[in-house]
Protein backbone atom coordinates (compact mmCIF):
# COMPACT_ATOMS: atom_id res chain seq x y z
CA UNK A 1 0.00 0.00 0.00
CA UNK A 2 1.62 3.49 -0.73
CA UNK A 3 0.55 6.65 0.58
CA UNK A 4 0.24 9.86 -0.75
CA UNK A 5 1.41 13.22 1.14
CA UNK A 6 -0.41 16.09 1.38
CA UNK A 7 0.47 18.82 -0.27
CA UNK A 8 -0.38 21.30 2.58
CA UNK A 9 -0.94 20.46 6.01
CA UNK A 10 -2.44 22.29 9.26
CA UNK A 11 -0.48 22.30 12.27
CA UNK A 12 -3.48 20.56 14.55
CA UNK A 13 -3.01 17.64 12.34
CA UNK A 14 0.62 16.65 13.10
CA UNK A 15 0.23 17.71 17.01
CA UNK A 16 0.87 15.09 20.26
CA UNK A 17 0.49 14.71 23.47
CA UNK A 18 2.21 12.43 25.46
CA UNK A 19 1.95 12.23 29.18
CA UNK A 20 4.32 10.27 31.22
CA UNK A 21 4.78 9.66 35.25
CA UNK A 22 8.06 10.41 36.41
CA UNK A 23 10.04 7.75 38.65
CA UNK A 24 13.06 7.72 41.08
CA UNK A 25 15.29 6.70 38.42
CA UNK A 26 14.18 9.98 36.37
CA UNK A 27 15.49 11.79 39.24
CA UNK A 28 18.28 13.12 41.07
CA UNK A 29 18.92 12.61 44.79
CA UNK A 30 17.26 15.93 45.52
CA UNK A 31 13.67 14.11 44.04
CA UNK A 32 13.72 16.68 40.90
CA UNK A 33 13.24 15.11 37.36
CA UNK A 34 16.73 15.12 35.66
CA UNK A 35 16.61 18.08 32.98
CA UNK A 36 18.22 15.46 30.57
CA UNK A 37 15.84 13.19 31.00
CA UNK A 38 13.09 15.85 30.18
CA UNK A 39 14.83 16.66 26.93
CA UNK A 40 14.73 12.92 26.01
CA UNK A 41 11.19 13.15 26.03
CA UNK A 42 10.55 16.85 24.71
CA UNK A 43 12.74 15.27 21.39
CA UNK A 44 10.60 12.37 21.57
CA UNK A 45 7.16 14.09 21.35
CA UNK A 46 8.99 16.67 18.71
CA UNK A 47 9.51 14.06 16.69
CA UNK A 48 6.72 12.30 16.41
CA UNK A 49 5.10 15.52 15.21
CA UNK A 50 7.73 15.97 12.58
CA UNK A 51 7.31 12.43 11.65
CA UNK A 52 3.60 12.90 11.08
CA UNK A 53 3.74 16.17 9.39
CA UNK A 54 6.37 14.70 6.56
CA UNK A 55 5.36 11.60 6.74
CA UNK A 56 8.67 10.46 6.13
CA UNK A 57 12.18 9.70 8.84
CA UNK A 58 13.16 13.44 10.98
CA UNK A 59 15.91 13.88 12.79
CA UNK A 60 16.73 16.61 15.23
CA UNK A 61 18.93 19.09 14.17
CA UNK A 62 18.65 21.74 16.98
CA UNK A 63 17.02 22.25 20.24
CA UNK A 64 16.98 25.89 21.55
CA UNK A 65 15.18 28.21 23.65
CA UNK A 66 14.75 25.36 26.32
CA UNK A 67 13.07 26.77 29.12
CA UNK A 68 12.93 25.18 32.14
CA UNK A 69 10.52 27.30 34.25
CA UNK A 70 9.84 24.68 37.42
CA UNK A 71 10.84 21.79 38.52
CA UNK A 72 9.15 18.50 37.93
CA UNK A 73 9.20 16.00 40.74
CA UNK A 74 9.26 12.18 41.05
CA UNK A 75 5.56 11.27 41.61
CA UNK A 76 4.64 13.72 38.88
CA UNK A 77 2.62 12.96 35.98
CA UNK A 78 4.52 14.98 32.89
CA UNK A 79 2.20 16.22 29.89
CA UNK A 80 3.76 17.38 26.61
CA UNK A 81 2.01 19.05 24.15
CA UNK A 82 3.74 20.06 20.73
CA UNK A 83 3.05 21.80 18.22
CA UNK A 84 4.83 22.47 14.44
CA UNK A 85 5.08 26.36 13.89
CA UNK A 86 6.88 26.68 10.86
CA UNK A 87 7.83 24.82 8.24
CA UNK A 88 10.77 25.50 5.34
CA UNK A 89 11.77 23.37 2.20
CA UNK A 90 12.66 20.04 4.54
CA UNK A 91 13.02 21.39 7.87
CA UNK A 92 10.29 21.78 10.66
CA UNK A 93 10.33 23.64 13.80
CA UNK A 94 8.04 22.00 16.84
CA UNK A 95 6.68 23.60 20.22
CA UNK A 96 6.67 21.59 22.94
CA UNK A 97 5.49 23.04 26.02
CA UNK A 98 6.01 20.54 29.19
CA UNK A 99 3.17 20.89 32.17
CA UNK A 100 3.26 18.63 35.47
CA UNK A 101 0.51 17.61 37.25
CA UNK A 102 0.94 16.44 40.98
CA UNK A 103 -1.77 13.95 40.51
CA UNK A 104 -2.51 13.66 44.75
CA UNK A 105 -3.79 17.44 44.39
CA UNK A 106 -4.23 17.90 40.86
CA UNK A 107 -2.12 20.57 40.61
CA UNK A 108 -0.61 21.38 37.41
CA UNK A 109 1.96 23.34 36.27
CA UNK A 110 3.98 24.95 33.17
CA UNK A 111 7.53 23.49 33.93
CA UNK A 112 9.13 24.22 30.40
CA UNK A 113 9.28 25.25 26.95
CA UNK A 114 11.44 24.34 23.97
CA UNK A 115 11.65 24.95 20.02
CA UNK A 116 13.22 22.13 18.20
CA UNK A 117 14.07 21.90 14.10
CA UNK A 118 13.90 18.56 12.31
CA UNK A 119 14.91 17.88 9.12
CA UNK A 120 12.73 15.42 7.28
CA UNK A 121 14.69 12.81 5.19
CA UNK A 122 14.05 10.35 1.95
CA UNK A 123 14.75 6.94 2.21
CA UNK A 124 18.64 7.41 0.87
CA UNK A 125 19.13 9.77 4.13
CA UNK A 126 18.88 12.98 1.80
CA UNK A 127 16.65 16.39 2.93
CA UNK A 128 13.14 15.88 1.79
CA UNK A 129 10.83 18.61 1.00
CA UNK A 130 7.95 18.69 3.44
CA UNK A 131 4.71 19.52 2.97
CA UNK A 132 3.06 23.03 3.65
CA UNK A 133 2.07 24.14 6.32
CA UNK A 134 -2.10 25.53 5.77
CA UNK A 135 -2.25 28.83 8.27
CA UNK A 136 -6.23 28.88 9.34
CA UNK A 137 -6.37 30.62 12.43
CA UNK A 138 -5.12 33.73 13.81
CA UNK A 139 -2.91 31.80 16.01
CA UNK A 140 -1.16 29.31 13.43
CA UNK A 141 -0.35 32.77 11.55
CA UNK A 142 1.43 34.93 14.07
CA UNK A 143 3.68 31.43 15.30
CA UNK A 144 4.56 30.76 11.60
CA UNK A 145 5.73 34.71 11.42
CA UNK A 146 7.72 33.90 15.25
CA UNK A 147 8.91 30.35 13.54
CA UNK A 148 10.62 32.10 10.34
CA UNK A 149 12.23 34.26 12.62
CA UNK A 150 13.68 32.04 14.84
CA UNK A 151 15.03 29.88 11.74
CA UNK A 152 16.41 32.54 10.48
CA UNK A 153 18.16 33.59 13.50
CA UNK A 154 19.81 30.02 13.59
CA UNK A 155 20.87 30.08 9.94
CA UNK A 156 22.72 33.00 10.69
CA UNK A 157 23.93 31.65 14.08
CA UNK A 158 24.85 28.37 12.31
CA UNK A 159 27.22 30.04 9.21
CA UNK A 160 28.89 32.23 12.29
CA UNK A 161 30.19 28.15 13.66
Amino acid sequence: MSYQVKPEKTPEESQAEVILRMFPSDANPAGNVFGGEILKHIDMVAGIVAQRHSQSNAVTVSMDSVNFIKPVYVGNVLKLNARINYVHNSSMEIEVKAEAEDIVTGIRTITGTAFVTFVALDKNGRPAEVPKLLLKTDEDRIKFEEGKIRMQERLKNRKKL
